[in-house]
């Protein structure tokens, strides 16, 4: 992978391995932050198709502030650290290959919803800006998804390989 290259910390280093971990753990709480304030707007957005949703400021500033957390870790780790597997097993691989693609179920789920069936139903469009500002929000957290899924899907990967010998 591009970062897994390039990345100057090396792969079994102690700094390495606790800036990985580190690294990964912000991310899971950012993407875990995301998941619990999104999905009861998720639920709202099913029962009532078509309606605008209001957000309050706090909320607001929580998804926000987890995607700027979440991209941050991201490319930080993707850049300066490599993936370090603290063991290697196939089946614990495959666990982590499996919760990298169950991740983003959430957020493919969410883009089907609200650009498929939430937004055709409205009656008149919100003012451009808003829906730029809205559109904008939604592809950032699912890209924030998708990025975290990525992550796991490589902490996977590492995992299943063979130590060299």
């Amino acid at each position: 992978m591009v970062g897994e290259d390039t990345a100057p910390i090396a792969r079994g280093s102690h700094s390495g391995a606790r800036a990985y971990a580190f690294l990964l753990l912000a991310q899971t709480a950012a993407a875990s932050v995301l998941f619990w304030t999104i999905f009861p707007i998720f639920r709202r957005i099913i029962a009532q198709i078509g309606q605008p949703q209001e957000l309050n400021g706090a909320t607001e500033f929580t998804i926000v502030g987890g995607v700027i957390i979440l991209q941050c870790c991201y490319w930080v780790r993707l850049r300066f650290v490599k993936v370090h597997a603290p063991l290697h097993s196939v089946f614990i691989g495959h666990l982590f290959l499996f919760a990298s693609r169950a991740s983003f179920f959430f957020g493919g789920a969410l883009f089907s919803v609200f650009f498929f069936r939430h937004i055709p139903e409205f009656d008149a469009l919100p003012p451009l800006a808003q829906s730029f500002a809205t559109v904008f929000a939604v592809l950032a957290v699912l890209f924030s998804l998708f990025c975290y899924s990525l992550e796991l899907e490589r902490l996977g990967r590492a995992i299943e390989e063979r130590p060299a010998r």
